[in-house]
C-alpha cells in the first residue's frame, strides 16, 4: 500500500462533555502537528502523584478534516496509528471505526467503508489517561499517523516480512514472505516481483512468482532468495539490506512495498552464552522509558535517533524497552547505528499495579497486542529478544505461569527466530508470603522480614529474598518456560543457578546502577550470564526522585518519591537532555571502554546530614572544578581501572590512593577548594599512565551554542552553555535564558537536565542547570532558521543559523548514514 504521512492539519482540546457543551460550556480546539504529547503542556499539580511527575489525569479530543480524493473510491484505505495513549477510540464521519485500549501498540483502522471520496471527511480520535501507570506516559496521539492506500489487490500494512536463514560466510537464504489481500469479488492473479539490494543500492538477488488470491481473501507468497557472501549485521557492523516488492499485472504495477533488514545469526546456550554471527556478545544494556525528556512522550524520529546515538557513545550496545513496545523510529535507529534490542510487551498482566491500568483489558486484548509487537519488530535485525512482561505480581503462581506460557508460545508462533525472556523480580513473586510474615506477631524482631525492614535496605533484601528456596520454587515454572531467564535485581542467583539449573541462560533485565562493577564481573565471569541492563540509561519523567541524593536528619525515614517540583527519576546515566552524568563515565571504565580516569566532585551541601544510599542513587556529584564562592573542603571521587591513582591541584600532589577493580574502581579524596587545574593520573605497574583534568572556569562571560541537526530534518538540537571568556563552561553561575526563533522553524522545547525544575518545557525561557540547557527546534520548512539565545546583561547573547535542508522527511525505506551537523556559534 502507498504510505503517506497523516500528521498535519490536526486540532486538539481537552475533552468536553457534549451535554455541558450544549449548555454553553466550550473549549476551543488548537492546531497541532503530530506527533503530539497533550500532557506535557498541562499545568502540574503540587498535590498530585509523583509517579506521573505531578501531571493531571485527563481526556483529549483530536480531529482532522480532509478532502478525500475522488479516486479513492473502490480502493483499500487504512489509517495506521503508531501509538495513542490511551484507550483510543476513532470515529470517521461520526461513525465508530475502531479502538485500542493499550497505549503502546500500533493499530490500523479500516477507513474505506467510512470515507466519502470527493468530499470533506472528519477523523476524530479520543484518548484518556489517569491512574493507569507507574511513570509518566504522556497522552494523546504521541506517535506518527499514516494514510495507507492500495488497489483492490494490495499488500497490507506490515504485509512484508523478511528473514535470513542458513547463514554462513559463503551465503544466506533470504525468505521474503508477502501477504496479498484482495477486495475483488473474483479470483485475481498477480506476479510478485522481489528484489534485494545492499546498502549501496546494488542488486544482490531477484525473484518472481505468480500468486492467485481468492475473492475477498488473502494469499501468501514465500520466495527464498540466495545472497552470496553477505555483509552480516551486528552492533559493531550494522550492515543493512533492503527488500522491495511489486505486485504486477500484465499492464502495470498495482502495488509495492519495501523493508530494510539485516542478515545475522543468533545462538544462545549456557556454554557459549549469546552468539551473534558465531561470536560471543555480552550485552552492555540500558533500560529506557519511552519519553524523550523535555519533549515529553512525543516520538520524533530525530529525538529517538539522538537518544540511541548518545547511549551508544556512552558505551551501551543494547537497549531494553521498559516496559512497553519500542517505537518504530527507535527501532530504525538501532538498526542503523548498531544496538541490540530487547522489546517488551507489558508491565502488567491480570493483576493490576494501578487502579485503571491495562490489566482491565489484558484478557481481551493481549493476543492482538502481541501480534502488533511482533509485526512491528519482525524485519528489524536489532531486535534479538522479546520480553513478555516486567515484574508481574502473579508470576510466582500457577495461574501466572499459565499466562506466561501462553504469551511465550504466542510469540514463538509469530516469530520463532528470536528468544523469549521476562523481567522477573523474585521479591514480587513471593510478596503475598512476605506480607503474611510481616503481619505475624514478633515479625519485626524475629527472623521474618517486615516491610519496613525490606524498604530500609531494599537492594540487599531483593537479593537475599531472591536467592531463597521459596523464590527458587515459586519461579521455577515461570523461568522454565523462557529461552533466557530475565532477572530483575537478582544477581545473587547468577552463580547459584549455574549449579541448580545448569541449562539456564540468564540476563540481568534490570540492575542497580551502583552495583555495575559487581554485576559486570558476574557477567564477564560466567558464560551463561549474557548481559546487564541498568536502571536506567537515560533519565526519564515520573517516578520522581527514585535516584536522588536523599539527605536525612537523624532518625528520619527515607521515602522513594520526592516532593514537587521534582519531575524526573534522576537515576539515568544520561540526564533528561542527554548530558553524561558521572555514573556514565564510571560505567564506561567498568566496561573496559575507557582507560583515562574520571573526576567527579560532590556538591558542597547538606554537610550536617547523612546521605541515604538508595541502590539507584549515585553520589551527588558533577564533573566540575568550578565552585565560585566556596572556600571549604570538597569530596573528590576519582574513577579508574588502574590499581592506583594520584590527584594533584595546580601541580601540587594531594596524594595517591588505590583504585581498580579491587577497590570498586574508585578512590576518594578530600580537597580544599582552590581554582585552577585538578588532575587525576592513573598509575599502572608503578608507572604514570593516562590522566584527566578538570579546569576551573572564571566569571560567566557569554553563552555558547552548538547545533546538531537530526538526520531526518525534523528537529534541530541546540546545546546552550554558560561559558567564561575562554569558552570554559561554568557550573556555578546559572542564567535565565530567553530563546527567539526566526525562519522556517518553531520552538519545540527549552529545558535542562534539572530533575526538579520550576520551569515548564514549552515556554521560550528557562534557567540553565550546571551551566547547560537544550533548545529543540522543530522545522516547519526547508529554509534556514536563526536561533538567538540571551541571558542577563552581564552575559553576552549568542546566535546561530541552522542551514537549510534539502528535504523534510520521516524514515523511509532507505539506509541513511548518520550525519551530525555542527553550526558555529556567533557571540553578539
Amino acid at each position: 500500500m502507498k504510505r503517506t504521512p497523516f500528521n498535519e492539519g490536526w486540532q486538539f482540546r481537552r475533552k468536553v462533555n457534549p451535554f455541558a457543551e450544549l449548555g454553553g460550556a466550550s473549549a476551543p480546539y488548537a492546531d497541532v502537528v503530530l506527533p503530539h504529547d497533550a500532557l506535557i503542556h498541562e499545568r502540574r499539580d503540587p498535590d498530585g502523584e509523583g509517579a506521573v511527575a505531578f501531571f493531571p489525569a485527563g481526556a483529549y479530543q483530536y480531529r482532522r478534516t480532509f478532502l478525500a480524493p475522488a479516486d479513492l473510491d473502490g480502493k483499500r484505505v487504512v489509517l495506521q496509528f503508531e501509538g495513542v495513549y490511551r484507550d483510543a477510540t476513532v470515529h470517521i464521519n461520526g461513525a465508530y471505526a475502531g479502538q485500542r485500549p493499550y497505549g503502546y501498540s500500533g493499530f490500523t483502522i479500516d477507513a474505506d467503508k467510512f470515507l466519502r471520496p470527493g468530499e470533506e471527511n472528519l477523523i476524530e480520535v479520543e484518548s484518556r489517561h489517569g491512574e493507569d501507570s507507574r511513570w509518566y506516559t504522556g497522552a494523546g496521539i504521541y506517535r506518527d499517523v499514516w494514510l495507507q492506500v492500495g488497489s483492490q489487490v494490495y499488500i497490507p500494512v506490515e504485509g512484508l516480512r523478511v528473514r535470513a536463514e542458513d547463514i554462513d560466510a559463503e551465503g544466506a537464504v533470504i525468505e521474503v514472505d508477502v501477504t496479498i489481500g484482495s477486495t475483488s469479488n473474483r479470483f485475481e492473479t498477480v506476479d510478485v516481483v522481489v528484489a534485494l539490494h545492499d546498502a549501496d543500492g546494488a542488486p544482490v538477488a531477484t525473484g518472481t512468482v505468480p500468486v492467485t488470491v481468492e475473492e475477498n481473501g488473502t494469499s501468501r507468497s514465500r520466495q527464498r532468495l540466495y545472497v552470496a557472501a553477505p555483509n552480516l549485521w551486528s552492533a559493531d557492523h550494522p550492515n543493512l539490506y533492503s527488500a522491495s516488492v511489486e505486485l504486477r499485472t500484465a499492464v502495470s504495477v498495482i502495488d509495492d512495498a519495501s523493508a530494510v533488514f539485516g542478515i545475522r545469526k543468533l545462538q544462545v546456550d549456557p556454554v557459549h552464552g549469546l552468539r551473534v554471527n558465531g561470536e560471543t556478545v555480552k550485552l552492555r544494556g540500558a533500560c529506557v522509558h519511552h519519553d524523550n525528556g523535555i519533549l515529553g512522550a512525543a516520538t520524533f524520529a530525530d529525538a529517538e535517533e539522538r537518544r540511541v546515538r548518545l547511549l551508544k557513545e556512552a558505551g551501551f550496545n543494547a537497549i531494553r524497552a521498559a516496559h512497553n513496545p519500542m517505537s518504530v523510529a527507535m527501532l530504525e535507529a538501532c538498526d542503523r547505528l548498531g544496538v541490540y534490542v530487547m522489546d517488551e510487551t507489558f508491565d502488567m498482566w491480570t493483576s493490576n499495579k494501578m487502579p485503571h491500568d491495562y490489566s482491565l483489558h489484558f484478557a481481551e486484548w493481549w493476543e492482538r497486542d502481541v501480534e502488533s509487537l511482533v509485526a512491528k519488530d519482525f524485519n528489524h535485525p536489532s531486535v534479538i529478544m522479546y520480553s513478555i512482561g516486567n515484574e508481574i505480581p502473579e508470576i510466582g503462581s500457577p495461574a501466572g505461569a499459565l499466562t506466561g506460557r501462553a504469551l511465550a508460545e504466542k510469540v514463538r508462533q509469530l516469530d520463532p527466530t528470536r528468544f523469549v525472556t521476562n523481567g522477573i523480580n523474585g521479591m514480587l513473586a513471593v510478596m503475598d508470603d512476605l506480607k503474611k510474615l510481616s503481619s505475624e506477631p514478633g515479625a519485626e524482631s524475629g527472623d521474618a522480614a517486615g516491610i519496613n525492614t525490606l524498604m530500609a535496605n531494599i537492594g540487599e533484601s531483593m537479593n537475599q529474598i531472591g536467592a531463597s528456596p521459596m523464590v527458587t520454587e515459586r519461579t521455577a515454572e515461570s523461568f522454565g518456560l523462557l529461552d533466557i531467564a530475565g532477572m530483575n535485581y537478582l544477581d545473587a542467583r547468577y552463580e547459584m543457578d549455574k549449579e541448580v539449573f545448569p541449562n539456564r541462560v540468564i540476563v540481568g533485565t534490570e540492575t542497580f546502577p551502583t552495583r555495575i562493577d559487581q554485576t559486570w564481573a558476574l557477567v564477564t565471569g560466567n558464560a551463561h550470564v549474557i548481559g546487564d541492563f541498568t536502571w536506567t540509561g537515560f533519565d526519564y519523567l515520573g517516578e520522581v526522585g527514585l535516584g536522588r541524593a536523599l539527605y536525612l536528619d537523624e532518625g528520619e525515614a527515607p521515602s522513594l518519591n520526592a516532593p514537587y517540583p521534582w519531575i524526573a527519576a534522576w537515576c539515568g546515566d544520561l540526564d533528561l537532555i542527554g548530558g553524561r552524568r558521572p555514573a556514565s563515565f564510571y560505567r564506561e571504565i567498568v566496561f573496559g571502554l575507557r582507560k583515562a580516569p574520571y573526576i567527579a566532585v560532590c556538591r558542597p551541601k547538606n554537610v550536617d546530614k547523612h546521605l541515604y544510599p538508595w541502590p539507584w542513587t549515585w553520589s551527588d556529584s558533577i564533573g566540575s572544578w568550578t565552585w565560585t564562592g566556596h572556600g571549604g573542603l570538597l569530596t573528590v571521587e576519582v574513577y579508574s581501572d588502574a590499581e592506583e591513582v594520584e590527584l594533584a591541584l595546580n601541580g601540587d600532589v594531594i596524594g595517591s590512593a588505590p583504585a581498580g577493580r579491587a577497590n570498586r574502581y574508585k578512590a576518594e579524596f578530600v580537597v580544599t577548594y582552590e581554582p585552577g587545574e585538578l588532575t587525576a593520573t592513573a598509575i599502572r605497574n608503578g608507572q604514570y599512565a593516562e590522566s584527566f583534568t578538570l579546569t576551573s572556569a572564571s566569571k560567566a562571560h557569554h553563552l555558547a551554542l552548538t547545533a546538531e541537526s537530526g538526520d531526518l530534518g525534523q528537529l534541530a538540537f541546540v546545546e546552550v552553555a554558560v561559558v567564561d571568556q575562554d569558552g570554559r563552561r561554568t557550573s556555578s553561575e546559572d542564567q535565565i535564558i530567553n530563546v527567539q526563533i526566526q525562519g522556517d522553524g518553531e520552538l519545540a522545547a527549552v529545558g535542562t537536565g534539572d530533575p526538579a525544575p520550576e520551569d515548564v518545557y514549552d515556554g521560550a525561557s528557562g534557567r540553565t542547570y550546571d551551566g547547560a540547557a537544550l533548545v529543540i527546534v522543530r522545522r516547519t520548512g526547508a529554509g534556514p532558521i536563526e536561533v538567538r539565545v540571551s541571558a542577563a546583561e552581564s552575559v553576552s547573547a549568542a546566535a546561530l543559523i541552522l542551514e537549510p535542508v534539502s528535504v523534510l522527511r520521516r524514515v523511509e525505506d532507505a539506509v541513511p548514514e548518520v550525519v551530525r551537523h555542527k553550526g558555529p556559534a556567533v557571540v553578539v
